[in-house]
């Protein structure tokens, strides 16, 4: 789909091939994420949706392809360079991926200690903030996350992708887990993000609700390559795959719900 001549491309993916052994996962992938929208990644089991998040974030080094983020080409960065880039690219993972030892507001100081020389006070400033802005009370700075629901890790390790205020947010699997009322919950709790800090969203997911409640565009990988539209253009798409993946019975009720 082309895009509109007003927006800009904040990510992008050119030629793109990740093998693991004789496993070829990318084959050429091409992706462009455009400036403040929220940007899907689906498809089936094995497909590659993690690997490709992971290879955007400069987690996984890709076997052929280029991948740019705000014009400059992650592999060319110096090290200030990936120091800028970190700060300006926020990253929630599977699980939470929240430090077990450490409290909640820990959790979400260790960017802040990372990048900045703070005291005490501003830091517990910087971490109650963080809580209010994804829905937790300022008592969660004190809990552990083993102590925490499902939706409430959700938003401890949401809150920590914030921290340093990021341009850019990457999310993986964001509601996987969550019962239907927490994941909705977090589906609203994103879009009013987006809108409230201005925010450009790649998200990669298998929840067809929170597609449809939250995406602008979806980039389906499919045989190694991605095809992307927006929702309402994937629903007619002739594609097998896609075809049954947004017009079965789990398709159709979420379509339901966003129409209804």
């Amino acid at each position: 789909m082309a895009e509109p001549p007003s927006a800009r491309v904040v990510v992008r993916v050119r030629g793109l091939v990740n093998r693991f052994g004789g496993q070829t996962v990318h084959d050429g992938l091409d992706m462009d994420v455009l400036e403040g929208e929220v940007m899907g990644i689906a498809g089936g089991s094995g497909s590659g949706k993690t690997v490709l998040l992971q290879t955007i974030l400069g987690l996984h080094p890709p076997d052929a392809g280029s991948i740019e983020i705000q014009g400059r080409d992650i592999s060319d960065l110096s090290r200030a360079e990936r120091r800028r880039f970190t700060r300006d690219c926020g990253a929630t993972f599977q699980n939470g991926a929240l430090i077990s030892s450490l409290t909640v507001g820990q959790n979400v100081e260790l960017p802040l200690r990372e990048h900045f020389d703070l005291g005490d006070a501003a830091l517990e400033s910087l971490v109650a903030l963080n809580l209010s802005l994804v829905g937790l009370s300022g008592d969660a700075a004190r809990k552990y996350p083993a102590q925490l629901s499902g939706g409430m890790t959700k938003r401890a390790a949401l809150a920590r992708a914030l921290a340093l205020e990021p341009r850019l947010l990457f999310l993986d699997e964001p509601t996987a887990g969550l019962d239907p009322i927490s994941a909705a919950a977090f589906d609203g709790l994103l879009s009013s993000l987006r809108t409230q800090l201005r925010l450009t969203v790649v998200m990669v997911t298998h929840d067809l609700d929170t597609l449809f409640a939250t995406c602008d565009r979806v980039g389906v990988i499919v045989d190694g390559r991605m095809i992307t539209d927006t929702l309402d253009g994937l629903v007619r798409s002739s594609q097998p795959w896609i075809s049954e993946y947004f017009n079965g019975p789990r398709g159709r009720a979420a379509q339901g719900v966003r129409h209804g």
